[in-house]
């Protein structure tokens, strides 16, 4: 799938669910209802919808949420995917849920590996910021968990919100040299569901770089992929292979829409061609009325065409889409 600015789609995002039990004060407030169920993906299609995808090209599907692993049939859907495709599927959560038993049956059902959301290490913040019971102690015990099961490399995001968590840049960064992986900033978005996004709130990543660097110098890696989300840098006094790194994640400062990659279709079945697009096109009608696996190949091909060349935040005429993260996935 190539689109009308000559952008290849190589990764799919698959929404498999808007529920989450986070309430994180940058996506969702307490108030948001989820779409009813019946109106989300089955397995079945979303398996379909991948496979489709992979005879277009696409080689990596990421499962988000919402929360994935509040899926009762997540193992399910991974196994579907490793039965009917041949892409690196990877999950991205905020390990509240995970459990060795659970890590290990997706393993063996063909999940590659994960990312794991972390945006504080002090427990009444945490508390605060994801709204939840959960507690950083057993994000970092899930962390552990799936570097056990060998679902590497591990890659681990933070949001950074000025005046609420800003000044745990080091600390963050610090996870990569104990955990061996690599953990990530990403610039706060406009995507909550309350629409109260302030851009006073936003920490740009050099300013996140240029804390972590008083305390830990960082040399740039040179082996970013260009269609890559993150510019990564490794610690100057560890030697160069190892696997700790520092990833920044800069679509407000430094957009990467010129390279992008990615496609994201939504719980409900929405295809998305941008993370910010305020236009969706509905896949699950067709899905549901007896749609050829052509026909379905034809309507992504299409979608994708319709790929807009950036997001525009910093434009003025910038409009944040109507749903947020939560329903869109990430």
């Amino acid at each position: 799938m190539i689109d009308s600015h000559g952008r290849t789609i190589r990764d799919l995002r698959i929404s498999i669910t808007d529920r989450c039990n986070f309430r994180c004060v940058y996506c969702m407030e307490p108030d948001v209802r989820f779409a009813p169920p019946e109106t989300l993906l089955t397995v079945d299609e979303i398996v379909r919808v991948a496979s489709i995808a992979e005879s277009l090209g696409v080689r990596k599907v990421r499962l988000t949420g919402g929360e994935p692993t509040l899926h009762p049939r997540l193992t399910d859907i991974i196994a579907g995917l490793d039965v009917a495709t041949d892409v690196e599927v990877a999950l991205i959560t905020n390990a509240s849920l995970l459990s060795r038993d659970a890590l290990g049956a997706w393993k063996s059902a063909g999940l590659a590996r994960l990312t794991i959301s972390i945006d504080s290490l002090r427990p009444e913040r945490f508390a605060r910021l994801t709204r939840s019971s959960s507690s950083p102690v057993q994000v970092l015990k899930g962390v552990e968990m799936s570097l056990d099961e060998g679902l590497s490399p591990v890659k681990l995001n933070a949001v950074l919100i000025r005046g609420f968590n800003d000044d745990e840049a080091v600390e963050l960064a610090a996870l990569a040299r104990t955990f061996g992986v690599e953990m990530r900033f990403i610039e706060y978005m406009p995507l909550d569901s309350a629409h109260a996004w302030d851009s006073s709130k936003w920490v740009s990543a050099a300013e996140t770089r240029a804390a972590i660097e008083r305390v830990f110098p960082l040399t740039a890696c040179d082996d970013d992929e260009p269609s890559s989300t993150a510019r990564t840098f490794r610690f100057a006094d560890l030697p160069n292979d190892s696997s700790a790194r520092v990833g920044f994640i800069a679509p407000v400062s430094t957009p990467f829409c010129g390279a992008c990659s990615r496609l994201r279709i939504t719980a409900d079945g929405k295809v998305r061609p941008c993370l910010f697009s305020t236009t969706e096109w509905d896949l699950r009608s067709p899905l549901r009325a007896g749609a050829t696996d052509q026909e379905l190949a034809n309507f992504l091909i299409d979608a994708t065409w319709t790929k807009q060349p950036g997001h525009g935040i910093t434009s003025h005429g910038f409009v944040q889409p109507e749903r947020p993260m939560s329903a869109i996935g990430g």
